[in-house]
């Protein structure tokens, strides 16, 4: 019989056990969160970890129409640099918006929240019809504090955070320091930018020498703060203010493509967008560059996206119908492409139906970072579509845009099942049910000939605005059906939107 160990020995190895335990439960995720796909384990400061938490950079374009790149068919554009990126990462082709205008989707975007539960359903300060038929809802006009968003919920696990470039969710109650970022540069309670060559006149963005390009000056700040945290985990959040009105850009690009649009035709002709356009690709290129030069491009997750589709007459979406400001597709169809090195499926593509909001569980996902337990599920993580190409699963996908708005659109609700697209316009509660599988372009209502469709989805979207406390909109006792023009809203300084 072997000898008995000594009491102290026995209790030397009870100490160890339980350290094991220990260290093994504090990688157990929190209840509702999910668990990490990479370890995230922060090593301790000053020392250098074998793997930590990813960076993220999300770079959200305005105004960017699905078809406005090289990659997306555009015959005027050159952006070899999203479309490089874009062939290493996964395309996801059937990517919407979270709202056919911009401050909503950004709210959605920050919040993985449905714009009609936050109630934040129109640009902000968005636009006034005080004789139109229907009174819109006293909506929320800042993103309210009492929001999680994606930047404090990464910096709650250790990550520093920064916005450069356009905030417009809120003014001195409700700016990017308020909800989670460290630093902010050039965001304000402005949609568009006075001007895109310095003086710039941001308050929150110092001017440059006279003539400096705003996009230039963007990127010039995003590398700044890329080269000063390559040690440690940081999320980038990049909304440009490119490429919204007004239409600025350099002026040789003008020429070279003011020359180009008369040689290749196409439905794109705008010499200025393309220019400006052409700007954002090459700040794109350089942020890419930066963290191949640093060495942390395999542990940086990018993202690109846009707010909502492209402007008419700026830009064309055919073959989709309308564009920004619209109910139907082009308004909310947006180019979305993510790199998730090591588990993304380079040049690969994800045919299924996604929204805005789905990129906050996603990098919180990514992250493995806890999400609270109280908040409304309105999206899902993307993960196991980038890494394996599965189709997401859901239900259905929802919009409520209780508004009016010059790019076409009057008060409406929608909802997305499969291939199957059902539109109610709620000034006379009539449907227009499509189906986008074969007619994308939504041109041949399906409402009468699939009753069963149209009904069984109008009770789906029914449902969804109760359960999300959507705001409707109200008889107007000052309508008069001859006045149809929109008067802009208080913020007078952004009233082209």
């Amino acid at each position: 019989m072997k000898p008995m160990l000594p009491l102290r020995s026995w209790m030397v190895a009870l100490v160890g056990l339980l350290a094991v335990a220990t260290a093994a439960l504090a990688q157990v995720p929190a209840p509702g969160s999910s668990r990490p796909q990479r370890s995230v384990r922060l090593a301790p400061p000053g020392s250098k970890p074998a793997t930590i938490r990813p960076n993220f950079i999300v770079i959200l374009v305005d105004d960017l129409g699905w078809s406005d790149l090289g990659i997306g068919g555009g015959l005027l554009y050159e952006t070899p640099n999203i479309d490089k990126f874009a062939r290493s990462a996964v395309r996801f082709t059937q990517a919407h918006s979270a709202c056919t205008v911009c401050s909503p989707t950004r709210a959605a975007l920050l919040t993985g929240q449905y714009p009609a539960r936050l109630h934040i359903t129109d640009w902000i300060a968005g636009h006034v019809r005080p004789k139109a038929k229907l009174r819109v809802p006293d909506w929320t006009k800042e993103l309210p504090s009492e929001t999680t968003t994606i930047a404090e919920v990464l910096r709650g696990v250790g990550y520093s955070t920064a916005l450069i470039g356009k905030w417009h969710l809120g003014g001195t109650n409700s700016t990017p320091e308020h909800h989670g970022f460290d630093l902010n540069i050039g965001g304000t309670d402005k949609g568009q930018p006075p001007s895109y060559f310095s003086p710039y006149k941001i308050p929150t963005l110092k001017d440059g020498p006279v003539g400096e390009y705003l996009t230039d000056r963007e990127t010039d700040e995003a590398v700044k703060f890329i080269q000063s945290h390559t040690n440690s985990p940081f999320f980038l959040y990049l909304p440009r203010y490119s490429v919204h009105t007004p239409l600025q850009a350099k002026p040789e690009k003008i020429a070279k493509y003011r020359e180009k649009a008369a040689k290749v035709g196409g439905i794109h002709t705008n010499p200025t967008y393309a220019a400006m356009i052409e700007s954002l690709d090459e700040s794109v290129g350089r942020i890419l560059e930066t963290l191949e030069k640093l060495k942390i491009d395999d542990r940086t997750v990018v993202v690109f996206t846009s707010d909502n589709g492209g402007l008419i007459p700026v830009t064309s979406n055919l073959p989709l119908r309308a564009g920004k400001g619209s109910a139907y597709e082009a308004g909310i169809r947006v180019p979305l492409f993510v790199r998730w090195p090591g588990h993304s499926r380079a040049d690969s593509a994800v045919n299924s139906p996604v929204i805005t909001q789905d990129l906050f569980y996603t990098i919180a996902d990514m992250a493995g970072a806890p999400l609270p337990a109280k908040l409304p599920r309105d999206g899902i993580s993307l993960t196991t579509a980038l890494a394996k190409g599965f189709d997401p699963r859901r239900d259905s996908l929802y919009w409520h845009y209780p508004h009016y708005h010059p790019g076409g659109a009057t008060p409406y609700s929608a909802v997305r099942r499969g291939n199957w697209k059902l539109i109610e316009f709620l000034e006379d509660h009539h449907v227009e049910l499509y189906d986008l599988a074969t007619d994308p372009g939504e041109r041949k209502d399906a409402a009468q000939m699939m009753p069963h469709v149209t009904a069984t989805l109008k009770r789906s979207l029914e449902s969804w605005r109760d359960q999300v406390g959507a705001q409707m909109p109200t008889a107007n006792p000052g309508y008069d059906p001859a006045e149809t023009a929109p008067t802009a809203g208080k913020n007078k300084a952004a009233t082209k939107k």
